[in-house]
């Protein structure tokens, strides 16, 4: 358990915090490798230019807590809902990226975060509904079943990106990019017949 209210520059390594509540902590250039946060709840704490590398974040919840330059590389950070993070009124970039991560059944409801950036990930039921995206980067990513209603993903780079449903009518495209190949699914919600 943290015994301190401010961690600078610490790198915590193979450590098992799961299942446990963490209150008002603030962490600052600090890095998590292979540590064990499965069902953690993190209440009112802070991460500024945080790393998180191979760890279990599986359920997590981080109830007003904020982020800063926070990268997440090969963590598993299923079934987190994103909407219960603190966002600071000013913010306009996302506080936080993804690398290689898996967010299966996460959600992104209705925030507005530009240039979010969620690179090789699985996406797999994700929502991304309501939500504001201008230019969002889901390159390589594993979108199965992620769910895209009125959500803004103008200037988004979605290169590679596989297996997403999204209707052209009822969200904003314009001015992303993506595959050619992958591209032919946007046309399914037009209700066309391609020969």
């Amino acid at each position: 358990m943290f015994k301190e209210r401010e961690y600078w520059a610490v790198t915590f390594d193979t450590k098992e915090f799961n299942t446990q509540k963490i209150v008002g902590i603030e962490f600052d250039d600090c890095t998590f490798k292979r540590c064990d946060f499965k069902e953690t709840q993190f209440v009112q704490c802070r991460f500024i230019d945080c790393n998180f590398i191979d760890c279990n974040m599986n359920v997590v919840r981080f109830s007003g807590t904020r982020f800063e330059t926070t990268h997440f590389k090969r963590c598993k950070l299923n079934g987190v809902d994103w909407t219960m993070v603190d966002y600071a009124e000013f913010l306009s970039e996302a506080p936080f990226s993804f690398y290689e991560s898996v967010l299966d059944y996460s959600s992104f409801f209705g925030l507005k975060l530009e240039n979010l950036s969620l690179k090789q990930c699985r996406l797999i039921e994700v929502d991304f509904r309501e939500a504001e995206l201008v230019g969002i980067n889901l390159e390589n990513c594993e979108l199965t079943k992620a769910q895209f209603r009125h959500t803004n993903l103008s200037a988004g780079n979605l290169v590679e990106a596989m297996d997403y449903e999204i209707d052209l009518r009822i969200n904003t495209i314009t001015g992303a990019k993506f595959s050619r190949e992958e591209a032919l699914s946007l046309l399914t919600s037009l209700d066309i017949i391609l020969v």
